[in-house]
């Protein structure tokens, strides 16, 4: 499996980003796909994830702001960021989890919220 995220930049507090992570490969053994993030200095923490079936789980921190959703016609989940803050700062990363228990990864994007 190898996913592409896109979509990062640079945006002012308040502000909306909309992620895209296109999964290609062996697709049709995923299970969940989602997003963690990663800011200087820090551990890389869970963001969001969305499951085959629709369910769909959140970060406390993002809870009420992002929105996780997938196309599955276009092997893509997004990720769209509302009322992002500066705290939301890092970069981003696509994960994909398949049913046989491999995890990928994606490269990353940046996401720069200023205040």
């Amino acid at each position: 499996v190898q996913l592409q995220a896109s979509g990062g930049g640079l945006v002012q507090a308040g502000g909306s980003l909309r992620l895209s992570c296109a999964a290609s490969g062996s697709i049709l053994n995923i299970n969940i796909l989602g997003w963690y993030r990663q800011a200087p200095g820090k551990q890389r923490e869970f963001v969001a994830s969305i499951a085959t079936e629709g369910g769909t789980t959140y970060a406390n921190s993002v809870k009420g702001r992002f929105t996780i959703s997938r196309d599955a016609a276009k092997n893509t989940v997004y990720l769209q960021m509302n009322s992002v803050k500066p705290e939301d700062t890092a970069v981003y990363y696509c994960n994909a989890w398949s049913r046989n228990g491999g995890n990928f990864w994606g490269q990353g994007t940046q996401v720069t919220v200023s205040s």
